[in-house]
């Protein structure tokens, strides 16, 4: 099968033509090298078809979908970025660009896609209260983040909050601009699917972390934060007071993801029943970003992290996955455990950011 990878040339999209071109797939590969994400020349794995191009020049995708068979949608602009002014890059980059995929794919008769999305698409994650039952707490004031009240409230009663797993069935909740921007390429991909008879394998990504992560931007995520910090000989800065809990999982079980979602779009039941399926794709092993910091830090040989109290609005306090969905109907489970992935982590390269 010949694939097409958008972004494939990027820090999870390289791992997934990894991954397909060791289970015997032909890869093509469309980047567009975005200086946010590459600051050298990137490495091109041997036997793929490499294409220099944005994803929103038509004319560049509609050759880069000639005689392909299915498409892995990698490219985007990633991370919170630095304020607002950030918004019509984000929205042209992930909107606009998978806007143009599909309309290509359309026009060339393709059906079947895995769409990189993200966990951001919740908000908050699931929130249980004593006394109403699943709740759905607001945005955090900033009054309360100033005062150190980092822990959202029940909304109705006010009282302490029990965070646990969220599921794909979830509502969504977009929080900030790259939030809004992925779970709008979920539905311009679910309305690409009901128009074409295509299916979508959604995969929302939690923390990602691995080798080949860009250091020192802001775009990344915050596990390349703080090994670009370690590696400058500084103690990462860990905001709030380190109570955020998270799924970081590795970045080659993200590509074996992709791998299995893939296949799943050819299997009976799931996303291949038509229409886009949401995937959730997480380690399974929720943990603190202090506990991260901390693990990390001594993967690495010190210093030890610095919790500031600083907060940014936008952030959500906790947002942990349930990856059952996906294990349930590919047989996927994750095979690099959170102390393994965070030692090999400590001394792995970092791509110019």
């Amino acid at each position: 099968m010949l694939i097409l990878v958008t972004g494939g040339a990027g820090f999870i999209g390289s791992h997934i033509v990894t991954a397909f071109l060791g289970a015997g797939h032909e890869v093509r590969v469309l980047d567009a090298l975005l200086p946010a994400a590459h600051r050298t020349a990137p490495e091109i794995p041997d036997g793929t078809d490499w294409r220099h191009a944005d994803v929103r020049d038509k004319d560049a995708v509609a050759d880069a979908l000639r005689g392909v068979d299915a498409v892995c949608h990698q490219a985007a602009m990633v991370g919170l970025g630095k304020d607002f002014a950030d918004a019509p890059d984000y929205v042209g980059c992930n909107d606009l660009g998978t806007a143009v995929l599909l309309a290509g794919m359309a026009e060339a008769g393709l059906r079947r896609l895995v769409l990189a999305s993200s966990m951001v698409v919740y908000g908050e994650g699931r929130y249980e209260c004593s006394r109403h039952g699943v709740v759905r707490p607001g945005p955090r004031r900033e009054a309360d983040l100033e005062a150190g009240g980092f822990e959202p409230p029940c909304p109705h009663c006010g009282e302490p909050l029990a965070a646990g797993l969220v599921g794909e069935d979830a509502p969504a909740d977009p929080r900030n601009v790259y939030a809004a921007t992925k779970l709008a390429q979920e539905h311009l991909a679910a309305a690409w699917a009901r128009a074409t008879a295509g299916r979508v394998a959604a995969l929302r990504y939690h923390n990602v972390y691995g080798p080949g992560m860009p250091r020192d931007t802001p775009y990344a995520g915050v596990a390349s934060l703080f090994r670009s910090a370690l590696s400058r000989g500084e103690a990462p800065r860990v905001f709030e007071d380190g109570g955020q809990r998270r799924d970081f999982v590795h970045v080659r079980d993200v590509a074996g993801a992709n791998l299995a979602a893939l296949d799943g779009l050819d299997t009976p039941g799931g996303s291949s029943d038509g229409g886009l399926r949401a995937y959730n794709v997480g380690s399974g092993e929720p943990h603190t970003v202090g506990e991260m910091a901390g693990a990390l830090a001594e993967a690495y040989g010190g210093p030890t992290p610095v919790v500031t109290g600083e907060y940014r609005l936008g952030d959500v306090r906790h947002i942990t996955a349930s990856s059952q969905r996906l294990r349930d109907e590919s047989g996927w489970k994750p095979q690099v455990p959170f102390a393994e992935g965070m030692t090999e982590f400590a001394s792995a390269p970092l791509r110019a950011g």
